[in-house]
């Protein structure tokens, strides 16, 4: 395990919401003007479809906590281990740092857009990002380790991306954020006794709105099919891998955590991975072989040299410094090489939206 500090007070917690990691998730802006300027006409029929959906809102009153939750988090939680524990709030910090980075990106780009295709989703989204996050923030409440939103909005530093990158990266974030949560939700549904906090009660139609998210980018998308074309497969094939292999390094450092809920690390990511695959291929012309050995091999290699850069920096001084300039570039070459494996190609997509029935 590699949690970087102890998470036992507020400050501790709030340290680990702002860390600008290459695992951590982090805070984006991005060109509003350029957004404003998205023509959704060529998906009319399907974006009024998801828009009727949002405006329906069938998850309005999901998202509160039912009178037992807190005497049930006292029980359950008195069999956990204090290391165990650490993981669990390192999960939690990272997912509502997660759930409340989308929130603040959907707000400003509502508040600066006149679009009202636009304004009107950024709007659905931000609210539905805020009540995951204020949902999530209020179990950290009952270790005393409540955030302050507010604060980690004013303070965390922010990422430039341009629109389509944006597209690209959250559409994926949205996409493996419903398989982790649907794969999670059926491995405590077929094993309840693993089910050591209530929250993971709530997964089944958290993820639907996570993959609803999903499909407002892809609608966006293939609105704009020049971005699923050319050398911009290039920066799909960057993104797939980024995505996969930050999911499968920060994984890998909380194995007790998923051991707590029956379920081994490297085969729950791989299942993630795959349901992540089926879905993206209709929109992405291309997706990951993470079948190939060469694949496989490559990502345990990353998370054995994130292994050695978090030794490096413990060590500090000159020496440890030296070792992390040194482990910095071998992951990167780990990462090209993975990049450069071939991938596997689909016919341009359609307009469809299938979510597996896991």
């Amino acid at each position: 395990m590699s949690i970087d500090a102890t998470i036992d007070t507020p400050a501790a917690a709030a340290a680990k919401a702002k860390q600008n990691t290459l695992l951590s998730p982090r805070f984006y802006t991005t060109d509003c003007e350029a957004m404003d300027r998205i023509d959704i006409e060529p998906i009319r029929a399907e974006w009024d479809a998801m828009m009727a959906e949002y405006e329906g809102d069938n998850n309005h009153d999901h998202f509160q906590r039912t009178p037992e939750f807190a005497q049930e988090v006292a029980e359950c939680f008195a069999k956990v281990s204090p290391e165990m524990r650490q993981e669990f709030m390192d999960f939690l910090i990272t997912s509502v740092t997660s759930e409340f980075s989308g929130c603040v990106l959907y707000n400003e780009i509502a508040k600066k857009v006149t679009n009202p295709d636009m304004k009107a989703l950024m709007r659905y989204m931000a609210r539905d990002e805020s009540r995951h996050a204020g949902f999530i923030n209020q179990s950290l409440k009952d270790f005393g380790l409540g955030l302050d939103l507010g604060d980690v909005k004013r303070t965390k530093a922010y990422t430039y991306f341009k629109p389509k990158y944006i597209f690209y990266a959250t559409y994926l974030s949205e996409k493996i954020g419903y398989a982790r949560y649907i794969t999670i939700f059926r491995q405590l549904e077929r094993h309840p006794d693993k089910r050591f906090h209530p929250i993971f009660r709530w997964f089944e139609r958290w993820c639907n709105d996570e993959f609803r998210h999903g499909e407002s980018f892809a609608l966006m998308m293939r609105a704009q099919p020049g971005l699923l074309r050319g050398g911009n497969v290039l920066w799909i094939r960057f993104f797939l891998l980024a995505v996969y292999a930050t999911m499968y390094v920060r994984d890998h450092t909380r194995p007790m955590l998923h051991h707590a809920m029956g379920l081994d690390s490297e085969e729950y990511d791989y299942t993630v991975f795959r349901i992540t695959n089926e879905i993206s291929r209709q929109v992405f012309p291309v997706s990951l072989d993470i079948d190939h050995p060469t694949f496989r091999a490559g990502m345990t290699r990353l998370f054995q040299i994130q292994q050695r850069l978090d030794a490096a920096k413990a060590q500090g001084g000159v020496v440890g410094a030296v070792k992390r300039g040194l482990w910095s570039v071998a992951g990167v070459a780990t990462f090209a090489r993975l990049y450069l494996l071939p991938v596997k190609h689909h016919s341009l997509p359609v307009n469809v939206r299938v979510a597996p029935a896991w």
